[in-house]
């Protein structure tokens, strides 16, 4: 069957028996409508499931009161994160559309540009951009939030977590449990968060008077296949490392994996810990030692922060509530990390057993 043609506001007109204009008085909740008019209008436009169109209705009000999320791609920590963006949204009056690339963000310079650009103006008041490479204001004219931007603070308002202090936080939990060959899988280059992730590993180590070995700091670029690889070698040498820093959850857990396939024990003869805290991380064999970055809370709080840029929505949702504004709110937001110990930590063994 062909699918049926969009229900248009002539239709809702023509079977509620009244004027284009009434069903546009009622749409937008304006004076001059018989309530028992009214009344019939609000069930035919339920009886056919007619929704306004986001062009029309910004073209007629230059709002659309629909926020988008721009993701490279929708994996773990966006999708934590599109958690706290839906608690936040609740009650404001604003709707969520989330666009991904798929991960096909090509030279990863420039993707969001491109993507803010399709969406900007006439089918969102503002946007999420999630690890944006470019985040500067002026992109399009429209509200922006950046979540760990790839530069860190930029001149638009940004949203992170204390990742410099979350390295250190991980790698001076090694330290306490006896750990000196402590090895890291670093994250994406190209982020700031995980360049600062490395800095506190590398801190803590010089805290300690420990030296850095820099064959024990191998890549892992966020990415389970590649810290799967860079684990494998690591752990299959002579000389391998008691412990290893991973600079997100789905490193560590990779790394987990490879050691049990190498014959290693974890955390007997081998100490992961990660970083994100995510769900996931508390359901694997052992259980994650993590960082705990408070992702949907980050989603939370840039929701209030675009919102708080576009204003309250007009007219208000339908209990009548305002937007959840936070008056005199910073710009740049870096939430607090901590450590969470579980099961895959434990202190040095006195013996070192040889990958199999």
């Amino acid at each position: 069957m062909p699918p049926a043609s969009r229900v248009t506001i002539r239709d809702v007109a023509e079977h509620a028996g009244v004027s284009v204009a009434t069903v546009s008085k009622v749409l937008n909740e304006r004076y001059g409508v018989a309530a028992a008019t009214y009344a019939r209008v609000r069930a035919v436009i339920e009886e056919l499931g007619y929704e306004a169109s986001l062009v029309a209705q910004s073209l007629r009000n230059h709002r659309t009161n629909v926020i988008g999320v721009l993701v490279a791609d929708l994996e773990p920590f966006s999708t934590e994160l599109l958690k706290g963006a839906a608690d936040a949204i609740r009650g404001s009056g604003f709707e969520l559309v989330v666009y991904s690339a798929g991960g096909r963000t090509g030279d990863r310079e420039g993707w969001e540009r491109r993507y803010l650009s399709r969406l900007s103006g006439t089918l969102v008041d503002g946007a999420i951009l999630v690890t944006p490479a470019v985040a500067h204001a002026g992109l399009t004219g429209t509200p922006v939030v950046a979540v760990d931007p790839h530069t860190g603070p930029t001149e638009v308002p940004t949203i992170d977590s204390d990742s410099l202090r979350g390295g250190q936080l991980a790698t001076e939990h090694l330290l306490s449990l006896g750990h000196k060959q402590i090895a890291m899988l670093t994250g994406r280059a190209d982020l700031r968060s995980a360049q600062l992730r490395e800095t506190g590993f590398r801190r803590a180590l010089g805290a300690a008077g420990l030296a850095v070995r820099e064959e024990f700091v191998v890549p892992g670029g966020y990415d389970a296949v590649v810290s799967a690889r860079s684990a494998r070698e690591l752990l299959s040498r002579p000389d391998r490392p008691t412990a290893v820093f991973a600079a997100n959850d789905l490193s560590a857990i990779a790394t987990v994996a490879v050691a049990r396939e190498l014959g290693l024990r974890v955390p007997e003869d081998l100490s992961v810990v990660g970083f994100d805290n995510l769900p996931e991380s508390a359901l694997c064999t052992p259980p994650l030692t993590t960082v705990d970055q408070p992702i949907r809370q980050m989603g939370y709080r840039a929701i209030v922060m675009l919102i708080g840029l576009i204003g309250d929505p007009e007219p208000h949702d339908r209990r009548g509530r305002p937007a959840p504004v936070v008056q005199g709110q910073p710009t740049h937001q870096t939430l607090d990390t901590k450590l969470v110990v579980r099961a895959s930590t434990a202190a040095v063994p006195t013996t070192l057993p040889s990958a199999s």
